[in-house]
Parts: C-alpha cells; structure tokens; sequence
C-alpha cells in the first residue's frame, strides 16, 4: 500500500506547476516559514521531500550565532525563495517513488511533511 501511495504521490506531483511568474518579495524568519508563506501565497503543495529539506535548513541554524535573527536578512527573499523552486523542480521531476516509499517507512512522522492540500488516496 505505501508503495502504491508513494507512486501516486510522485504522479501527483509531477503535474503541480513550478510558477512561472513570481516576483514577490516574501518576508520570512525561517525556512519552514518561507515554505509555508509560498504555499499559501501559490496555492500549491510543496513536494515532501522540499518540506522535509527546510526542516532540516532550520535545525541547521541552531547554536549559530544568528540563529535569532531572521532568514530575510541573511538571504535575500528572492534568491530564497527562487532556492525553494529550483529544488522543488529536481524533487518533482527526479525522485523515485521507491525512494519516497523507503524514506516514509522510515519516519512515522512523514505525514507532516505531506501538504495537506494534497488529494487524500
């Protein structure tokens, strides 16, 4: 079943569109915060493997000397976010569904990676 799962997932989404258009310039204070601020201001899932990828960006940042301080002024809002597209495409269009399948076996939490907005199978 998590095989079958993780292939229509993949499927899935393969066919979200990677925005063509942006431009706006996201305020954020973390990584998981621009993903979240994208999603909504898109409409649209980010891949788990991308949610999973800003998670761990964050939890690099703790006993950093600026982990206080917020993300946009250490990277600039367009070069994040653009960061954030160019590994959602790769994740989109490169990843194996066995692959996704093994890493969600693995984690018993990988359903908090999964958007929501991602159709229930």
């Amino acid at each position: 079943m998590l095989m079958k799962r993780a292939e229509l997932y993949q499927e899935y989404m393969k066919e979200v569109p990677i925005p063509a258009q942006r431009g706006s310039v996201i305020p954020f204070t973390s990584w998981m915060g621009l993903g979240r601020s994208t999603k909504q201001l898109y409409g649209q899932p980010l891949h788990y493997l991308t949610n999973v990828l800003l998670k761990q960006w964050d939890q690099l940042r703790f006993g950093s000397k600026d982990e206080g301080s917020p993300l946009d002024i250490i990277v600039h809002p367009c070069k994040a976010e653009a960061t954030i597209w160019l590994m959602e495409e790769a994740h989109q269009r490169t990843t194996s569904s066995h692959h996704i399948a093994k890493l969600q076996l693995s984690d018993p939490m990988h359903d908090a990676f999964v958007d929501a907005i991602f159709p229930e199978l």
